[in-house]
């Protein structure tokens, strides 16, 4: 008995199926053509207000709305990418690893203090934003240009802090950039890649100094059980006590918080 291939299939109805598709498309194509009013038709149904077509500051404050609700679909990028986030959810990982319980604490703990920290680190950023460009903003006293050009400076101000200048400088060099005289001269699209390749190596540099205690446990514990000729019993079943006797005598959580927070100079 012989089978029939799905590709040999779809080879063969390929152009009846195409045929219908366009044959779809086209009539979706007249009727939207057809119910269209170009004269003065609306182009803009924001809830209950119409914006007309023919009003350029109509049009321009719609789009407006259009550009803030796409970027606010963005945030959570931008949470990760110009924030504290990245290097406090890394560290904190890297804790939970080196301790060999990869579910304790689970992913929403994780995340969850990883965010409240962000706001703790980033609060005085935020409260310089909020004093200097938003409050303004929303009294009415300077323009929106002026709002975001005010705003973005203590954000950049964080960025250059955390971030390294050879990987500042790496990105200059590959967008083709001559050499900057001051910092207003580097793009932000140069400085956010940059300040994020800088957090990365900082996570994992304090990971390095997290893992190396448990590490030694975790030799210890593999020495004993090889000279007591216990070599079918795993390392880490016997080492997981160990670790987390450590980890609460020194009041690891404590330790940890401590150190991220003032790895920002907080």
């Amino acid at each position: 008995m012989t089978k029939v291939k799905p590709l040999l299939i779809l080879k063969k109805y390929n152009k009846q199926i195409l045929g219908v598709l366009f044959y779809v498309v086209f009539i979706l194509f007249v009727t939207g053509c057809s119910n269209m009013d170009t004269s003065g038709s609306p182009i803009f149904d924001l809830g209950n207000q119409v914006v007309d077509g023919s009003d350029p500051q109509a049009v321009s404050s719609s789009l407006q709305i259009l550009l803030l609700l796409t970027v606010l679909s963005l945030a959570p990028a931008l949470l990760v990418v110009i924030t504290a986030f990245t290097r406090i959810v890394i560290v904190l990982s890297f804790v939970r690893n080196a301790l060999a319980v990869p579910q304790v604490p689970p992913n929403q703990v994780i995340v969850g203090l990883s965010l409240f920290l962000t706001l703790y680190v980033m609060a005085p950023t935020w409260s310089k934003i909020n004093q200097e460009a938003l409050q303004p903003y929303l009294d009415g006293e300077i323009s929106q240009q002026a709002a975001y050009e005010t705003g973005i400076v203590p954000i950049r101000e964080f960025l250059f802090k955390q971030t390294r200048e050879q990987d500042l400088a790496l990105f200059m060099h590959l967008s083709d950039l001559p050499r900057p005289e001051t910092r207003d001269d580097i793009p932000n699209y140069v400085l956010i890649p940059a300040f994020i390749i800088s957090e990365l190596k900082t996570a994992f540099q304090m990971g390095i100094v997290i893992f190396v205690p448990f590490l030694v446990i975790d030799m210890v514990v593999a020495s004993a059980l090889m000279s007591m000729g216990m070599m079918m019993l795993p390392p880490s079943l016997i080492s997981l006590p160990f670790k987390l006797l450590l980890f609460v005598m020194v009041d690891g959580w404590h330790l940890i918080i401590r150190s991220l927070v003032m790895s920002f100079g907080n």
